[in-house]
């Protein structure tokens, strides 16, 4: 690489690196943050607020790849994605100066969950300029190894999160981090904003775009030119069915749902489970510049559906074994205790519940709920129309609306051989080089196994969408299949699989989710999509007919 070529990648991938510490630092602080903004709200309501105002920086990405992307094709590619990381980096400055509900009531919720939806745009403009503008600057075959560097941001930010946060922690009392120190974390953001405009204030525009802006030939309608004429719309769908929903549900199951899998469902301190991912992320990192820098040489199809085919395949053994691992107490009773659910199927609902304002309160529904977030595995068995719902654990038949419902279920769990609160056989970390105990460090491995996956489906994912689409389009054109697959079929992932374990009674029924659409992508990008690696990226960049995307643009050509 040469001295530019450098600055170029470190200046695209650290302010990417910014954007995500930003958002992930509510995903992993929302607890805290539902008490301090929702606070007028009994518990339950806080909770389900705190989650719609996470939910929404997912939902409203695409609408951010819609507006930054026809900006990025319109104006140019620097400037676009300096002013999507001005308004996330002060979006979450503002939010650790935030008066909470205390002091200025509900606008405090108000001002929140805006500038949640600022973060959430922000992100949605983030990507796909970072991306289009370090391939438009990479040599023909090293744009996965250069764009590589983008894709270990979303991890990155994830990692330097969760440090923040725990070195936050660790100098304080836990009542001094509620009380306060959770602001910490978002002020930070500031110096990170700060270097991250300084950085990217020393680059030039992309060559590619000020030459076609300079002959007259950039779009002067990106949105109807991308997905107005289905000559380019239909490569936007296979890229987002084909390539890109894979990746998103293998994406968010190996980081995010590994986690959540690990605190909500194995019962881990969210010291330890927090650990053991930081260490598999910072350990499986490499391997989004590793399988970058190989699909220069292989190809990036071979790598991205690989990665689905095999998580397709492995996901059930591989959680089973987590939970024999990390908790073995929890493992044995699954395979001793039997719970039966004997409910009418009329007033059984799916409780799919991706914003937090359903209310599920048929008997059938307490039962499954409960029982689902205690982890139990169960049957169910129908009774006649009208039955109100019991819950049988060994001689004990629980009425699920009776009012000491929750007290009786942990004392019937126990008695039968479920593991109480204070389960000694659970892993736990008392330092981070804790690990190398064979518990955790099982533990560890299993979740760099996860990481592989993650690396092979998401590194070569920038290239794969940049080669797919012209220059005049493409910043607009790969951004909203991205964010539609990573923010609706990645961000509903927790949801959507909490809702199939609940109605199935069994803590590994909800992977078919990831198993079924990583399968699905795999067929689909096969069978559709085109191998882009040897693509001249700009060669239909002088047509004669500029406008006419439809005749310059042939994605199953050499070259184009």
């Amino acid at each position: 690489m040469t001295a530019d070529e450098k600055k170029i990648i470190l200046a695209s991938s650290l302010g990417t690196v910014f954007e995500w510490y930003d958002f992930y630092l509510y995903g992993s602080l929302a607890v805290i943050i539902g008490a301090k903004f929702f606070g007028q709200f009994d518990e339950t309501t806080r909770n389900i607020f705190a989650l719609l105002a996470f939910a929404a920086g997912f939902l409203v990405r695409p609408f951010g790849a819609l507006v930054f992307g026809r900006l990025g094709d319109l104006v140019g590619r620097k400037y676009t994605f300096l002013i999507t990381i001005l308004i996330m980096g002060s979006s979450t400055f503002l939010v650790g100066i935030l008066p909470t509900s205390d002091s200025i009531g509900i606008s405090a919720a108000v001002i929140l969950i805006s500038l949640r939806i600022l973060q959430g745009l922000a992100i949605g403009g983030e990507y796909g300029g970072a991306a289009t503008y370090v391939a438009e600057h990479a040599p023909r075959n090293r744009r996965g190894f250069y764009t590589s560097w983008i894709q270990t941001t979303a991890t990155l930010g994830l990692f330097m999160s969760l440090l923040v946060i725990l070195f936050v922690q660790a100098s304080m009392t836990a009542n001094d981090f509620k009380a306060y120190g959770w602001r910490i974390p978002f002020l930070v953001s500031v110096l990170l904003l700060a270097v991250s405009v300084w950085i990217r204030l020393q680059l030039s525009e992309s060559p590619a775009f000020l030459k076609m802006k300079a002959e007259g030939r950039h779009s002067k309608a990106p949105l109807s030119e991308a997905f107005g004429q289905w000559a380019n719309a239909k490569w936007a769908i296979l890229a987002l069915f084909g390539l890109v929903a894979g990746q998103a549900v293998v994406w968010y199951a190996g980081q995010f749902y590994a986690l959540f899998f690990l605190t909500g469902v194995l019962k881990v301190d969210g010291f330890s489970a927090n650990l053991m991912v930081a260490w598999a992320l910072a350990i499986g990192a490499f391997g989004f510049i590793l399988f970058g820098w190989l699909s220069d040489k292989i190809g990036r199809k071979p790598i991205i559906l690989g990665g689905c085919l095999l998580a397709a395949l492995t996901y059930f053994p591989v959680f089973e074994y987590m939970t024999a691992i990390a908790n073995p107490a929890l493992a044995k009773a699954h395979d001793a205790v039997k719970v039966v659910v004997t409910s009418d199927p009329s007033d059984c609902s799916f409780q799919f519940n991706p914003t937090g304002l359903s209310k599920f309160v048929n008997s059938c529904d307490l039962a499954k709920g409960a029982l689902a977030r205690a982890s139990v595995t169960y049957s169910q068995q129908d009774a006649p129309a009208g039955t109100k719902a019991s819950v049988q654990i060994g001689d004990k038949t629980l009425d699920p609306t009776a009012k000491g419902f929750a007290t009786d279920l942990a004392a019937a769990l126990t008695a039968v051989g479920y593991p109480a609160a204070s389960n000694p056989s659970v892993v736990k970390l008392a330092t981070p080089w804790d690990i190398f105990r064979p518990q955790p460090f099982k533990l560890v491995l299993v979740l760099c196994f996860l990481m592989v996956l993650v690396t092979m489906v998401y590194g070569p994912m920038a290239a794969a969408l940049v080669e797919l689409f012209p220059t005049r389009i493409r910043y607009t054109s790969m951004s909203l299949p991205y964010h539609i697959g990573n923010g609706w079929f990645g961000g509903l992932l927790p949801a959507s699989m909490f809702a199939m374990n609940a109605q199935n009674g069994s803590i590994y029924f909800g992977l078919w989710y990831p198993i079924v659409i990583a399968g699905a992508t795999a067929v689909i990008g096969l069978l559709f999509v085109p191998e882009t690696k040897d693509r001249d990226i700009y060669a239909g960049d002088s047509a004669e007919h500029p406008g006419d995307t439809a005749m310059e643009f042939d994605p199953n050509a050499a070259d184009y």
